[in-house]
């Protein structure tokens, strides 16, 4: 991508209306738009970002045995009376609405029930089961506060995986052991797992816990009780004696943190697909209950969070795994040599698979400098007479004083091998 081609322009400061440093990072640099209170745009480079989690989370999921679908956004009312979840007395952040004819229908925040509807149809024997099916899709939840920027929105985009099994013990298998495992494998790909903790927290209507994946920052929500030894964590909400006891910690052990919140799944028992009349009949002939879970993961929260836990005093600090782009390259002065230098070198490192953003327009190098620092590539490429008198090209890394001059010649090798070295 040239960045003369980019329609975003920069900002040196932040909208006043915005209080979240990952949304006026994100804001000033291009990546999203707000349209109001806890909704935002996603603009080109954003829109990367946001892929490039969504296939690292896919790619895990199915890796478990995973069936991607994509359920609908609107809701027949019908099926979450059944259930007793259309009563706002129960769930107090729907979004509602009617059709032209005067139906009611709720705008999606959760799939639980249409899924036990549309897989009715094809579940009936203990021989369909288990089954993962899974969506990366828009959310859309009422929320009293949205302030946090990326990291609490009213429209959010989200994994959510169910598991439908034939029996107890299947179930504990996969959501204590298989969804865990692969959810801390999505936290290390975005450089996250060293932070990362399994919490436990209020398990709601169906069990005495959930289960939390709380990402430790100084911006979180959640307050929560560490031991970092066990890798374990207790959500304020439910710490006690008896749950320590239960889970066998000890008050002297853990730490005090705050933390944010980056996945959660939920034992639900059979009391969904109960009510929804999904049953299967087992290898005796007799008819027995679908077990559940539902297995969640912020895919635009977990953007907020990284935009703001790498950032630092100039810009963004993207991983590799999810960087928009692993190379700015800037063209400091029209200049037949630098021009051409510049264009071959893009053109050499586009071929090779090398994801490049190309700042070839006619500004001052401070402003392509800031540019690089506020968008946070992994590594920066400069091209300029100085760098050619020099031997060549500056390379350097985003987060690193390790600036050095590259001959042209190598300078497709070394980026390789840096970016080895950031993943």
């Amino acid at each position: 991508m040239r960045r003369s081609q980019l329609f975003i322009k920069t900002k040196k400061q932040a909208p006043a209306d915005e209080t979240a440093k990952n949304a006026q990072l994100l804001i000033r640099a291009g990546y999203i738009h707000k349209e109001m209170a806890g909704v935002y745009s996603y603009l080109p480079l954003g829109k990367i970002v946001i892929e490039k989690i969504s296939q690292i989370v896919r790619e895990e999921m199915n890796k478990i045995g995973g069936l991607e679908v994509l359920m609908s956004t609107l809701q027949n009312k019908e099926i979450w009376e059944i259930t007793g979840r259309w009563d706002d007395k129960k769930v107090d952040n729907w979004f509602k609405t009617k059709l032209a004819n005067g139906t009611d229908v709720g705008v999606g925040l959760t799939h639980e029930e249409p899924l036990i509807n549309a897989i009715k149809n094809f579940v009936s024997s203990y021989k369909d089961l288990p089954i993962y099916p899974y969506q990366i899709q828009t959310k859309f939840r009422n929320e009293l506060r949205a302030k946090s920027g990326l990291m609490r929105g009213r429209e959010f985009l989200m994994k959510d995986l169910y598991s439908f099994s034939r029996s107890q013990k299947e179930h504990d298998k996969f959501y204590n052991d298989i969804a865990p495992n692969a959810y801390f494998e999505v936290y290390r790909r975005l450089d996250l797992g060293d932070i990362t903790y399994k919490t436990f927290a209020s398990g709601g209507y169906f069990s005495k816990f959930s289960l939390e994946f709380q990402t430790l920052s100084e911006v979180g929500e959640d307050t929560i009780y560490l031991d970092k030894t066990k890798r374990l964590a207790v959500n304020k909400e439910v710490y006690s004696d008896e749950v320590l006891n239960d889970l066998g910690l000890s008050k002297d052990g853990l730490e005090e943190v705050k933390a944010v919140e980056v996945g959660n799944i939920f034992p639900l028992g059979s009391g969904y697909s109960d009510a929804l009349g999904l049953y299967f009949t087992d290898e005796h002939g007799q008819r027995q209950s679908v077990i559940m879970g539902c297995y969640g993961i912020g895919v635009s929260r977990l953007a907020g969070l990284l935009a703001e836990h790498f950032a630092d005093e100039r810009g963004l600090v993207w991983p590799v795994s999810v960087a928009p782009y692993a190379v700015y390259l800037a063209c400091l002065e029209d200049k037949p040599e630098v021009k051409k230098l510049s264009d071959s070198v893009y053109s050499e490192l586009t071929s090779a698979g090398i994801s490049v953003l190309y700042d070839d327009r006619d500004e001052r190098p401070g402003e392509k400098f800031a540019d690089a620092d506020l968008l946070g590539m992994p590594l920066r490429l400069i091209v300029s007479e100085k760098s050619i008198a020099g031997g060549g090209l500056e390379l350097k890394s985003r987060t690193k004083d390790d600036t050095q001059i590259v001959p042209a010649d190598s300078v497709k090798q070394l980026i390789v091998d840096r970016l080895s070295g950031l993943v």
